[in-house]
Formats: C-alpha cells, sequence, structure tokens
C-alpha cells in the first residue's frame, strides 16, 4: 500500500506539474497576443519605442562587437585549421561568410542580447510589479501594455536585425584580420572566397532570425517581469526564467527557421 501511495504522489505531482505549464503556455499566449495587439499604439508615444532602441541597440554595441570580433577570428582559425592542405585558404571566406550570415552573427547576437537587455527587461518591470508601480497605472487608466510592453516589443524587433548586421561585419573583419596577419592569404583572397557562394538569400534567412529572436526576447522579458510576485526573490526567479527562456527560445527556433528555409 505504502508503495501504492508513493507512486501515486509522484503522479499527482506530475500531473499539477504538467498542467501548470500548460497554464503558463496559455497565459503567455494571451499576454503576447496583446502585446502584439497593443503595437499599434507605439508611434502614439513613439519617445519610449525611441529610449528602448537606445537601451537594447547602443548600448549593447560594445558587448556585441567583442563577441562577433573574436567569433569570427575563431571561426576563421578552425577554418583554416580544417582546410590545411586539403582545401584553398580562399574558401575560409566562404565558410566564415556562410556560418556568420546564416547562424553565428543572429544566435549569439541574440544570446548576448537576452543575457543583458532581457534580464534588465524582467529585473526593471519585475521591481514595478513587486512594488505596486504597474498597478498605480492601471489606477490612473494607463495602459501597461501600451506605455511599458509594446515599446519594448517594437525596438526589439527593429535592433535586432541591426545588431546582426553590425555584428556579422565585425565577424567578417575578425576573420580577415586573422586569415591576413597569421596565413598570410591577401583580403582580395579573403573577400573572393566570401562572395564566392553569397546569395541575398542568406541574408534574408539571417535578418529573418534576428527578427524573431528580437521577438523572443521581448516577449520573456516583458511576461516574466510583469507577472513577478514575491518580492527580491520572485524578481529574481523572474530574470533568470527571462535569460533561460530566451536561450531556449533562440536555439529552438533557429534550428526550426533553418530546417523550413534552408532546403
Amino acid at each position: 500500500m505504502k508503495a501504492f501511495s508513493r507512486a501515486d504522489r509522484r503522479i499527482t505531482a506530475l500531473g499539477k506539474s504538467v498542467l501548470g505549464v500548460l497554464d503558463q503556455c496559455v497565459l503567455f499566449i494571451r499576454f503576447s497576443t496583446e502585446m502584439f495587439l497593443n503595437l499599434r499604439t507605439v508611434f502614439r508615444n513613439f519617445h519610449l519605442a525611441l529610449e528602448q532602441m537606445y537601451v537594447i541597440g547602443i548600448t549593447s554595441l560594445p558587448l556585441v562587437a567583442l563577441t562577433s570580433i573574436f567569433t569570427g577570428a575563431v571561426a576563421a582559425w578552425q577554418a583554416a585549421y580544417s582546410f590545411a592542405d586539403y582545401v584553398p585558404l580562399r574558401y575560409v571566406g566562404t565558410a566564415v561568410g556562410k556560418s556568420v550570415m546564416l547562424e553565428l552573427g543572429p544566435v549569439l547576437t541574440a544570446m548576448v542580447v537576452a543575457g543583458r537587455v532581457g534580464a534588465a527587461m524582467a529585473a526593471e518591470l519585475g521591481t514595478m510589479a513587486v512594488t505596486e508601480q504597474i498597478d498605480a497605472m492601471r489606477c490612473l487608466n494607463l495602459n501597461p501594455h501600451r506605455f511599458l510592453l509594446a515599446p519594448r516589443l517594437f525596438a526589439g524587433m527593429i535592433m535586432l536585425p541591426v545588431l546582426t548586421i553590425f555584428s556579422s561585419c565585425l565577424a567578417i573583419l575578425g576573420a580577415l584580420a586573422v586569415v591576413t596577419f597569421f596565413k598570410h592569404l591577401s583580403p582580395e583572397a579573403f573577400f573572393s572566397g566570401v562572395r564566392l557562394f553569397y546569395t541575398d538569400w542568406d541574408l534574408f534567412v539571417g535578418l529573418l532570425k534576428s527578427l524573431v529572436f528580437g521577438i523572443w526576447i521581448a516577449l520573456f522579458g516583458c511576461f516574466f517581469g510583469y507577472r513577478s510576485t514575491q518580492g527580491a526573490e520572485g524578481v529574481g526567479k523572474a530574470t533568470m526564467a527571462s535569460v533561460v527562456a530566451s536561450n531556449v527560445a533562440i536555439l529552438i527556433s533557429g534550428f526550426l527557421l533553418s530546417n523550413f528555409l534552408l532546403r
């Protein structure tokens, strides 16, 4: 009987966990729908969106630049090592260009922004939630989705593609520095390799990925922060959940988009 009671408790706990996850998914879908519906109000208070574009885009530039340069440098070094004695070094440009535009640029940029800006979104909104500032806005008949959430979603959708272009360019320059100074390949040969199999579709796929990643970062940062409870501990949990959920969504959606668009 004890064994059965333990099994029943485990099944009950599992069922509660599954129902809890499903409940959170439904809440997230409703929350996300309301955020998208409020996007049409962004231009009424466009200065709020500009502030968020500055926070997401401009303040992230140094960290994105550092990450991108060394990512491109490492990618070039590994490609040159793999191609040694088998493939001409000019194809290092081809390998780096394709990988940076299609995957490394969008994904690494999004992860950097998720860890930096997504966490900040969740912490800021979580603090406003637990200190009842959001409730005060409702009492003043101010829609939090219009003034707090929609500008962040709009800024994420705009600035992630911009940061991805910036990141991809710096990654290619980092790769150029490696092959020029360490592998003695001329810049002309490197860029001829970059252009060799380049297509506009590659750029489109990379920018589409970054747009989707920007949406995920804004949605999760706002969702977990807005629904934060239990004081400082709740804000910390919301921040952690935002970063984890954003990174998981970035990786999964990146794979699905690649599988769908790169056939």
